[in-house]
């Protein structure tokens, strides 16, 4: 599988649709097909994922304990979280408004490749969750990856 990398200023027509850009769209397998999985991500964005990343997470939800209260909580809330959306044939695909609402994104926004899936921000939470400084990243990068 190819991975996803690189930042993307993209826009959301009115209709609610988005067009990966080619290279994020070249980087899903093939036998993946047109049907990606978008969930509500961490930080306020949104989270696409291919089918087979989205597996791994799911497998991981599905060995959670229906017998656990807390468990349960988790389970409800990531499958209220995430909807199947189909790619087109100019590679868009359509973002449920209430995902646009819960993320904040109107019109722009920005596309994230994170590796094994791709991060949808409106740029101003964008902002508020990147680390600009190349300064900082490296510390931090010293600090977590020793």
């Amino acid at each position: 599988m190819g991975m996803f990398n690189s930042r993307y200023e993209c826009k959301v027509d009115p209709k609610g649709r988005l067009a990966l850009p080619a290279k994020m769209k070249a980087a899903i397998p093939e036998s993946n097909g047109d049907t990606l999985i978008l969930r509500h991500g961490d930080d306020g964005c949104l989270a696409l994922y291919t089918q087979v990343e989205f597996k791994k997470l799911l497998h991981q939800i599905n060995a959670l304990s229906d017998r656990d209260p807390i468990q349960r909580r988790i389970k409800r809330g990531f499958f209220e979280s995430m909807t199947e959306v189909e790619l087109d044939n100019a590679g868009r695909f359509l973002i449920p408004k209430t995902f646009l609402q819960k993320a904040g994104i109107d019109k722009d926004a920005i596309l994230l490749g994170v590796g094994s899936f791709v991060e949808i921000w409106s740029p101003e939470k964008y902002d508020q969750n990147t680390i600009t400084d190349q300064d900082e990243l490296s510390n931090l990068m010293d600090k977590y990856l020793s």
